[in-house]
């Protein structure tokens, strides 16, 4: 928090330091896991091979991601405790350590939970996520409780196309997506959707991506989801031409646009000109510059054990941000 508030970060977090990984702590939380599940690896990794030798040899310690849990029984959210100590614990930060205008925790949607940890109990998929979403909802209400905005991460609406989805077609996909986005809907009613943001991204791998979904095919599913923002991916080499597909439907008059503006896989360090220019045309294809807020990429290290980029470089790019923001501010 500390690092974030002198990098001039304005809505912070406590950067998932209490947590495994951002999806793979819920089986902490929830009895019904048990066993392994056998997920596939991304296709970049089944067709370049050299990315998996990579992959182990600069995260030799790295957490379980492919072998997670599954879910073998009825779940149930046993206890508030363990994410009211996280709430607790950045409260305590925040005021030890003032200068966000507001703060959000993150919690994984129903989609990527089912699509990380297997179905091994219910009788479809649908009824998984209709499982997942009445329990996650315990989590979602605490955050808000709290006074905090809910982040929820879902890459299963982008990334799982080349992973869980693989073998659908693109119109498949999209039917899927929309059933991810009813299940999230449900576990958040009752939250006003100006507190809840949904981010999406392709997965923050450092690898070719040639197999990710375009943002246009999904986009349309996106603007579903019931929440006042939505977290995108721009600044991955793969995806930067991508506010076309936004300047041509543009979100719904309610939502704003957190424009990834920095990648979060590589140690370059972005020039604030760079910045600067990717917020310039986040604004000119949503319309608006009171409905962009500029973000990163994806988390820096969504995994204990798996950071791409060194800890140094992370508060210059968060710095590199700040100072990018400002520039676009000024000329906006």
């Amino acid at each position: 928090v500390e690092e974030q508030v002198k990098a001039g970060i304005d809505i912070g977090n406590d950067g998932e330091q209490q947590r495994v990984g951002f999806t793979t702590y819920i089986p902490q939380r929830m009895s019904g896991f048990a066993g392994e599940s056998k997920r596939r690896r991304g296709r970049d990794y089944e067709e370049y091979p050299e990315l998996v030798d990579d992959l182990m040899r600069r995260f030799p310690k790295r957490s379980r991601m492919q072998n997670a849990p599954e879910a073998q029984a009825d779940l149930h959210y046993l206890d508030l405790a363990p994410i009211r100590t996280e709430i607790a614990r950045l409260k305590t930060a925040t005021a030890a350590v003032p200068g966000f205008t507001d703060c959000f925790l993150t919690a994984p949607s129903p989609g990527i939970i089912s699509t990380t940890m297997f179905n091994a109990f219910y009788e479809s998929h649908e009824a998984y996520l209709a499982a997942l979403a009445r329990e996650m909802s315990n989590e979602y209400r605490a955050i808000h409780d709290a006074g905090f905005i809910v982040q929820i991460d879902s890459p299963d609406l982008a990334m799982d196309r080349a992973m869980f989805y693989r073998d659908a077609t693109d119109a498949e996909f999209v039917k899927a997506a929309e059933m991810h986005v009813a299940a999230l809907n449900k576990a958040i009613a009752g939250i006003p959707r100006e507190r809840v943001r949904l981010h999406c991204c392709w997965g923050n791998w450092e690898g070719p991506h040639l197999h990710d979904v375009p943002l246009a095919t999904i986009l349309p599913v996106l603007y579903r989801a019931n929440v006042g923002a939505l977290s995108i991916e721009f600044a991955n080499p793969r995806h930067q031409h991508e506010y076309e597909a936004v300047r041509k439907n543009r979100p719904p008059s309610h939502m704003v646009l957190v424009p990834g503006v920095i990648d979060s896989t590589t140690n370059i360090v972005e020039h604030p000109e760079v910045v600067a220019r990717r917020v310039q045309e986040a604004v000119a294809a949503v319309g608006d510059r009171e409905r962009v807020i500029a973000g990163g990429d994806c988390g820096f290290g969504t995994f204990t054990g798996r950071e791409w980029v060194i800890e140094p470089v992370v508060w210059l790019k968060l710095k590199a941000l700040r100072e990018g923001c400002d520039i676009a501010s000024a000329r906006l």
